[in-house]
C-alpha cells in the first residue's frame, strides 16, 4: 500500500462510527487548545477531515497535505520569507508539501497541529524534527495520535497476528491498516529529546471497538467516566507541548517589589604601563 492509499484509507474509515465518534472528540479538544494559542503563523499537517484550526485567530494559517480530493492547492513554493507574508485569509490555505520538507524558513511558525500525521509519515523522526525547525521559540506543537495501548490497539493487534498466521488474510482491520501507530510514553521521550516541554497530555474514545452505531452510542457512558477508572486506556491521545530554547524566557508581567542587586568587582585597569623585559 502506498502513502496516498494509506491517507485515503484513513479518511474513508473515519467516515465509518467509529471514526465520527474519534473525529468529534478530537475536534472538541483541538478547538480548545487552539484557541488560546497567541502568534501569527499556524500549520496544520495532514488530516484535512479535521479543522484543526477553526478555533484559532491567527492571520496567517495553512493546512499542508500530501493528496488533496476536492480540494484548491498551492503548488509547492521555494523557502522564503514571502510565502509567510504573502498569505492572509480568513480560512486555511490548503499547501501541498512533504511534511519532512516544509517550505517554511526556521523560527517562522507560532502552532503546529498533527492530528494522526506522524503515524503515516515515512520518517516520523524527520517529520518531528521538521516541526521543531519552523517552530519559534516557546512555540507550541499540539499532536493526536492512536493509543496502542487501548481496547482498539489490541484488535488492531489481533487481526494483524491472524494476517500473519496466515487466518482471515482478507478480513478487514477495525483501524486503518497503514502506519505506525506511536506510544503515548514514546512520543514524549522523542518530543524530550528535541527540547520540547509537556504542558498537557489526555486520552480519549474509551468506548470498545465495536463497528454499530447503535451499539457505541449504547457505551457512551465510558467516554465519561474512562478518566477516572482507567486513564490510559483511550483510544486516542493527545498532547500539547511547547518548544523550550536555552536562554529565552516567556514575558510576563513585572514584580513590583525591586530587588537589590550586588555590586559587581570593580576591575581597575593599572594607569601606568608594564616595562617589558627584552
Amino acid at each position: 500500500m502506498t502513502r496516498d492509499e494509506s491517507i485515503i484509507e484513513l479518511g474513508s474509515w473515519l467516515q465509518t462510527a467509529p471514526g465520527r465518534v474519534l473525529l468529534e472528540w478530537e475536534q472538541d479538544r483541538l478547538d480548545h487548545a487552539v484557541a488560546d494559542a497567541f502568534g501569527f503563523h499556524a500549520l496544520q499537517l495532514g488530516l484535512p477531515e479535521l479543522e484543526g484550526l477553526r478555533a484559532n485567530r491567527m492571520p496567517h494559517r495553512w493546512v499542508a497535505c500530501d493528496a488533496l480530493v476536492g480540494h484548491e492547492v498551492l503548488p509547492l513554493p521555494p523557502p522564503s520569507d514571502e510565502l509567510i507574508a504573502s498569505q492572509l485569509t480568513d480560512a486555511p490555505i490548503a499547501l501541498y508539501c512533504e511534511f519532512d520538507a516544509l517550505p517554511f524558513p526556521e523560527n517562522s511558525i507560532d502552532l503546529v497541529v498533527l492530528p494522526h500525521s506522524l503515524e503515516l509519515a515515512r520518517d516520523p523522526h524527520r517529520t518531528l524534527r521538521e516541526v521543531d525547525r519552523v517552530l519559534v521559540p516557546e512555540g507550541r506543537v499540539v499532536i493526536a495520535g492512536f493509543n496502542p495501548a487501548s481496547l482498539w490497539g489490541l484488535r488492531q493487534r489481533a487481526g494483524r497476528a491472524r494476517r500473519g498466521m496466515g487466518f482471515g488474510r482478507d478480513a478487514p482491520l477495525y483501524l486503518p491498516r497503514a502506519g505506525e501507530f506511536i506510544g503515548y510514553w514514546r512520543l514524549r521521550d522523542w518530543l524530550h529529546l528535541l527540547g520540547f516541554e509537556v504542558e498537557g497530555g489526555r486520552f480519549g474514545c474509551y468506548r470498545p471497538p465495536l463497528m454499530s452505531p447503535t451499539w457505541l452510542e449504547r457505551f457512551g457512558w465510558m467516554d465519561r467516566v474512562g478518566d477516572r477508572w482507567w486513564p490510559v486506556l483511550g483510544a486516542v491521545y493527545f498532547l500539547v507541548a511547547v518548544k523550550r530554547v536555552r536562554g529565552m524566557h516567556r514575558v510576563g508581567l513585572v514584580r513590583h517589589d525591586r530587588r537589590k542587586l550586588k555590586a559587581a568587582p570593580v576591575v581597575i585597569a593599572n594607569r601606568e604601563p608594564a616595562e617589558l623585559e627584552c
